[in-house]
Order: structure tokens, then C-alpha cells, then sequence
């Protein structure tokens, strides 16, 4: 059985909904790709008494706990002062963190504030954690079965205190049979939709189906148990992949390094050696931000409507067919810019339309590419963020079906 982590978040800010916990989703993530059980998540406001509470409660039921926050120069900094309560342990001053926390100050040229004096002060017997990063050093303590482990509440001095320094003591202390966890990736289809697509599928019992939802993709993960076949697992993964079909981008957790569907559009652009023009209008520039720092992407022109876009090309384009006019808007550019592939992203109606969240807007998006043009058609709807999102998110799409070979003569226009 895998050893039990827990997750504890000290904070006002927290508690109050000030601060997003950020540490603890990240942290969730690293523990069990490490291979520990995460059994909870815990946040407690600057309160001495709970913290004390709470610490006693950890130290009997985890094997492990990680804690972010608290550690601060402040009066509402309790950490240190809570755990020397809690386990029975007096507060000592540490040199070495004193002489970390003055360095950090002389080498900004900053006169050191003589409260910061105070994160100096570390639990008797605990394990000195030095934050090369920011002022707050970290410690870890071990208290009946608990090892705790505790650190700032900065993201970035927590992510890099627990990487270098302890991420590699974890895998010494604890023994760690990781599990796999294989995300599917698919962008176009719902969860429902994709629930009753691979009903029929016989998952193995030791296998842990799930589906985790966003604006942006929806994954279908699989959590496979430590020591599963590795070819039993990759025939499962294809089943589901086969049975989702081409709404599948992307296929996380078997070794190959993935993103978002900007992610894949760009290493997919980047090996076939291809460049883009892109013309957008719903999406308000996202789709060419969503490339940024592509090399491929010669051009992008943002024109609020078509009729502002046809204007400026001097085409006689209307809405009254928006495909051909999506054409005509890719020809012009192809023949202006030079690229290999010219993506149109054009919507029916007026820039109102667009923002009014009660209102439809139709969206035509045009791919001329290898002398073929393809085309996507889907109406959106809701706030004016959500239109833009999905309008350049379904620009994206086919560009990726195309570039992974699966748009389909449907798609020919």
C-alpha cells in the first residue's frame, strides 16, 4: 500500500478566498506521480490554536505531510511557532539561516528589517530547508508517524525548495510504487458525448477511469496500478484513442512530452518545417497570441469585421456566404504573406453580436493548405471571453487535423 501524504495550507488569504491555493494542486500532482496516496487537503487561517490542533491530528493519521505558508517575517506567521507547541519543541535561533536571510538583503543593497530576524527561529532537532530563492527558510520535522515537511507560501520558493531539496529525500525515507496515469486528450467533444462513446470498453478492475473538464480540452484519464503491463496498458490507451477518434490532440503519461492543442499545433508545425498567415476576426488576436514565439507564423491581421477586413483588402466579400469569402480573404493573403498554409477565422453578423453573450454568432473557419482549402463551421455562444476562446481554439483544431492527417473530405470545400 502506498505511504499517505496530506497537504496543508496556512493562511488567512487562503482560507478567506484572497488566494488561490495553488501550492496544493501542484504539489498533489508532484506526490502522486511520486507514488503517495493523497488523502487530503487542508487550509487553516492565521489561527494558533487550530494550527496547533490540526498538526497533532496530521501527526497521527499521515505518513507524510507537506505544509505551505506561515513562514513569513510577520505577526500572522505562525508556522514555526505552532509546530514548536504542537510537537513539545522550543524555538531556536539557526546562524546559518540568520547569515541566508542577511545575504539575500546585502546582495539587493536593502537594509534588513529586524523582524525578518524572526524566521531564523526553527523547531529544536528539525531539518534546516535553505530557500536559495526568498527569506523564508523551510524545515522538516518527524513527530509520531508523520515526517512533515514545511515551506514558504511563495509558489515559485515552494516549487524550488521542493524540487532541489525535497523531492529527492521523499524518495529515500518513503518506499514508492508509482502509479501511471494516462491523460487522453480531446478538444470538440463533452464529457457526456465522450462517456457514451467508450461505454462499451472493458476496463480492468485495477483501472481507475476519470474525466477532468476545462473551457479549453477535456481528458479522459486513466490511472493504471504500479507494475501494470506496459503492453496491456498502451493496447487499452488505442482502444480509447481509436474509439474517441479525431477529437483525440494529444495522449499524456506514455513517455512523449505533451501540451495544450497550442502545444501540439506547434511541435507538429515545427518538425513538417511549415509557416502560417493568420487572418482572425472573433477571436480579437488570441489565435495569434496562442502562437507566440512561433517562428512559423509569418503574419496575422485582426479586423474586428468582415466588412472592416474586406475594406482593407479591397474584396468584394459579404456575409451573405461566408465561405467564399473566407477563400478569397486566404487567397489574398497567401499571395501577400508567401506561407505555406493561410488560416480565416470570419463570423456572420456585426461586432454587437459578437459581445452580446444572449446572441449566436456563426463562425467560418477557412485552411488553404497544399493547393486544398478546408473548412470548419460551428456556432458559439455566451460572454464575449468564451466566443473569442473558442474561436481561436476552432481555428487551432483544423490546423491540427491537418497536420496530423485527420481532417476528413468533409472538411474539403
Amino acid at each position: 500500500m502506498n505511504p499517505t501524504l496530506e497537504i496543508f495550507s496556512q493562511g488567512e488569504e487562503i482560507v478567506t478566498g484572497h488566494t488561490v491555493d495553488t501550492n496544493a494542486a501542484w504539489l498533489s500532482q508532484q506526490a502522486v506521480a511520486l507514488g503517495f496516496t493523497v488523502t487530503r487537503h487542508t487550509a487553516v487561517g492565521d489561527k494558533l490554536d487550530d494550527l496547533v490542533v490540526l498538526l497533532k491530528e496530521i501527526s497521527l493519521r499521515a505518513d507524510c505531510c507537506i505544509c505551505t505558508g506561515g513562514l513569513g517575517p510577520t505577526s500572522d506567521d505562525l508556522t514555526a511557532t505552532a509546530v514548536a507547541e504542537a510537537f513539545g519543541l522550543v524555538l531556536e535561533f539557526d546562524v546559518v539561516a540568520f547569515a541566508h536571510i542577511q545575504q539575500f538583503f546585502m546582495t539587493r543593497n536593502r537594509l534588513m528589517p529586524e523582524s525578518n530576524r524572526k524566521q531564523a527561529m526553527l523547531p529544536k532537532g528539525a531539518e534546516r530547508l535553505d530557500n536559495e530563492w526568498g527569506t523564508a527558510p523551510g524545515f522538516a520535522v518527524h513527530y509520531q508517524r508523520c515526517w512533515f515537511v514545511f515551506l514558504p507560501g511563495v509558489p515559485s520558493e515552494m516549487r524550488a525548495i521542493f524540487l532541489e531539496k525535497v523531492r529527492p529525500t521523499l524518495a529515500t525515507r518513503f518506499t514508492l510504487r508509482p502509479s501511471t496515469l494516462v491523460s487522453i486528450k480531446t478538444f470538440g467533444i463533452g464529457e457526456s458525448d465522450i462517456q457514451q462513446r467508450i461505454g462499451g470498453i472493458a476496463i480492468p478492475a485495477q483501472v481507475q477511469l476519470g474525466f477532468r473538464a476545462s473551457l479549453n480540452e477535456v481528458q479522459t484519464k486513466l490511472l493504471f496500478p504500479p507494475n501494470y503491463p506496459g503492453a496491456e496498458m498502451r493496447l487499452l490507451v488505442a482502444e480509447f484513442a481509436d474509439i474517441l477518434g479525431d477529437v483525440v490532440f494529444a495522449v499524456d503519461g506514455l513517455g512523449e512530452v505533451t501540451g495544450d492543442l497550442a502545444f501540439t499545433v506547434d511541435q507538429l508545425m515545427q518538425a513538417g518545417k511549415h509557416t502560417l498567415a493568420v487572418v482572425e476576426t472573433a477571436s480579437q488576436g488570441l489565435l495569434a497570441g496562442l502562437c507566440v514565439g512561433s517562428a512559423w507564423l509569418l503574419e496575422t491581421r485582426y479586423e474586428c469585421s468582415l466588412a472592416r477586413l474586406a475594406q482593407k483588402l479591397a474584396l468584394a466579400i459579404s456575409a451573405d456566404d461566408l465561405l467564399e469569402a473566407a477563400k478569397a480573404v486566404a487567397l489574398a493573403t497567401r499571395h501577400g504573406s508567401g506561407a505555406d498554409f493561410v488560416l480565416v477565422q470570419l463570423y456572420a453578423g456585426d461586432f454587437p453580436a459578437l459581445l452580446d453573450k444572449g446572441k449566436l454568432i456563426d463562425l467560418q473557419t477557412v485552411l488553404l493548405a497544399g493547393g486544398r482549402c478546408y473548412q470548419a463551421k460551428r456556432s458559439i455562444a455566451g460572454l464575449p471571453q468564451r466566443k473569442q476562446n473558442q474561436a481561436a481554439l476552432l481555428a487551432l483544431d483544423l490546423l491540427r487535423r491537418y497536420l496530423q492527417g485527420s481532417v476528413s473530405d468533409a472538411h474539403l470545400c
